[in-house]
């Protein structure tokens, strides 16, 4: 199987594994504390992409980077403006075109998905 699609499959079941995190945090957060739905978002995605970080550094991309700090700043920087894209997104889909906020929420994971996965690949783990 050609390396690529190798990393990215294993990036789509750690991101799987990331989006059981972020949705049930988003929930909890919005249905249950009845936190403002961006900032539930928000929160939800952050707590999957320090999950994520720490699943793909170890099984993903087996990076033995020492500067663990930068790498880590790396990629939360890409999942910030992942963050951003998918806010974005569950805007329009949910405020403008009335679609439910969870399925909104699905479509701009599945779009994140692929920008994070380029840039952590071709930037964050570049040297492993």
């Amino acid at each position: 199987m050609n390396p690529i699609i190798l990393k990215f499959l294993k990036y789509c079941i750690v991101g799987f594994s990331g989006m059981s995190i972020d949705f049930s945090t988003t929930w909890i957060l919005k249905e249950k504390v009845k936190t403002n739905r961006y900032l539930a978002n928000s929160v939800g995605f952050s707590a999957a992409a320090i999950f994520n970080y720490l699943l793909n550094k170890a099984w993903t991309f087996h990076s033995d980077n020492k500067n663990v700090t930068l790498e880590f700043a790396t990629f939360m920087g890409i999942a910030i403006i992942g963050l951003l894209i998918n806010n974005f997104i569950v805007f329009l889909l949910n405020e403008k075109l009335n679609l439910n906020f969870y399925f909104s929420k699905l479509i701009a994971i599945c779009i994140v998905t692929i920008w994070n996965f380029l840039m952590n690949n071709y930037f964050t783990f570049a040297l492993n």
